[in-house]
């Protein structure tokens, strides 16, 4: 597959979320996306959730019919005034909300919007919602790619990408190089040994999705205290292909850093052509890529 650049500048966020304050946190990122493209960022990827926070949304305190009404759909004024900011700087914006799909919905999805230099992208539903989200949320159905000058950017959200790689593989034969994990991974706070717990669970799960399939992979994740008890672990980074003298594939950090819990926008410049998707192009002595989706096919029809 023919790219037409291969280096991009990509931001990722520690977000601390305003609970439920809608317009804190929509000025916030408003801000933070106009300072990251003025320093040469072309994508920024909040967390999931980010717009109001996730906590209130499991919080079973709070009413169904209230979180349906402060839900959104994507042409809603807060998508609408981050358009605004990545039509006028330039930069593709991400960031996770709760979403209806149209405006008398009562039904409403964990969802990522994706805005760039031309508008509105469209929105991803989560495939996998996690546990008691499913209280809140449907389930979404339909995977998401997005065409730009780097190839095909991808996305899916939190659960999503730590127990289902499959998702990522997709994506990685579909021909992206760069795969985006907006999150709310939570730390256990204040049990004993949570930060290495933690750690433990949160990058080893996204270090696969380089491992098997030569990509980087970006994540944002929420940090310290939501509502409901929830503490975000941060830890938001970059991680992608390391150049080695070998042929097997290692992972190493390019932005961020697993241990930083401080709220910050980090930015870096990654070189997308270290994503070579290995299992997806030709081997030569195979007479074909070694990722064989029409095997996958029949297996996954069997039990379908």
């Amino acid at each position: 597959m023919a790219y037409e650049s291969d280096i991009i500048n990509v931001a990722v966020v520690n977000f601390k979320v305003a609970p439920g304050e809608k317009e804190v946190n929509l000025r916030r990122m408003m801000d933070m996306s106009r300072a990251a493209a003025r320093r040469g960022a072309d994508l920024i990827l909040f967390p999931e959730m980010a717009l109001m926070g996730y906590g209130m949304f499991i919080d079973e305190s709070i009413s169904q019919e209230e979180k349906i009404r402060v839900t959104e759909t994507v042409n809603g004024p807060s998508t609408k005034a981050l358009e605004h900011v990545a039509k006028e700087e330039g930069i593709y914006i991400i960031f996770g909300m709760s979403e209806k799909l149209a405006e008398e919905d009562t039904d409403i999805y964990n969802s990522a919007v994706v805005l760039g230099p031309e508008g509105l992208i469209g929105s991803y539903q989560k495939i996998h919602p996690y546990g008691s989200e499913n209280m809140w949320c449907k389930r979404g159905e339909t995977p998401f790619v997005f065409d730009t000058k780097w190839g095909p950017i991808s996305l899916a959200i939190c659960y999503d990408n730590y127990q289902f790689p499959e998702l990522a593989r997709y994506y990685a034969w579909k021909g992206a190089r760069l795969h985006l994990n907006p999150t709310f991974s939570a730390e256990e706070v204040p049990n004993d040994g949570s930060r290495k717990a933690w750690v433990r669970c949160y990058a080893p799960h996204l270090e696969y999705l380089v491992l098997s399939s030569s990509i980087y992979v970006a994540t944002s994740n929420m940090t310290g205290w939501d509502a409901a008890g929830c503490y975000g672990g941060g830890g938001s980074m970059v991680i992608g292909p390391k150049t080695n003298a070998f042929e097997e594939v290692e992972v190493t950090t390019y932005i961020g850093d697993v241990n930083d819990q401080q709220v910050k926008v980090m930015i870096g410049t990654l070189d997308l052509s270290l994503a070579n998707r290995h299992q997806c192009v030709d081997n030569p002595w195979g007479g074909g890529p070694d990722y064989r989706p029409s095997i996958y096919k029949k297996m996954f029809d069997e039990i379908g």
